[in-house]
């Protein structure tokens, strides 16, 4: 896989877009850093290793966008998923760390493992709402867990539900 350069012009594109058919992993990072340095050589070896698209953003020269995704610190390492940021880390972690937390993006999701005709027609079709309601309804709260990871912390879809599996439980 090739590493794209991105910028606030082609952060939808690169980034948003492409996450609806691939797993993309976003690099911010700044020149003067050094551990920036030290992992993005590590880092675009191992997304390479793992098929998975590299992004990088230049966090001086994309100021809103760091502002956007709420960086404070870097290197920051985001990975998104349907549009959505599923997983993250910041700091310039290991290289089993991060092939750890690539095999974690890249695993088969729900829609591929399940044995569940209905679950696997209404993710296929990415009607998640439709999915969740299937599972609250069958009490199968380790796959809607499994779901809520799929789809990662922010997807408005994972906050609502998640209150609504606490109220089911309590």
């Amino acid at each position: 896989m090739t590493v794209v350069e991105v910028t606030e012009q082609t952060w939808e594109t690169e980034v948003i877009e492409r996450s609806h058919r691939e797993p993309v992993v976003v690099d911010f990072w700044a020149e003067w850093c050094g551990p920036c340095r030290a992992l993005g050589p590590i880092l675009e070896e191992a997304t390479a290793a793992a098929g998975v698209a590299l992004a990088k953003v230049d966090t001086d020269a994309n100021q809103s966008l760091s502002l956007d995704y709420g960086i404070r610190g870097i290197p920051a390492v985001k990975a998104f998923r349907n549009g959505h940021v599923v997983a993250e880390f910041v700091g310039a972690i290991p290289r089993s760390y991060i092939d750890a937390f690539l095999a974690e993006l890249t695993k088969p999701g729900i829609a591929e493992t399940t044995d569940d005709p209905e679950l696997k027609g209404a993710l296929d079709d990415g009607e998640f709402e439709k999915a969740f309601e299937l599972l609250l309804e069958r009490k199968d709260r380790e796959t809607m867990v499994a779901l809520f990871a799929e789809l990662g912390p922010e997807h408005p879809l994972v906050v609502q539900y998640r209150r609504r599996l606490a109220a089911a439980l309590y």
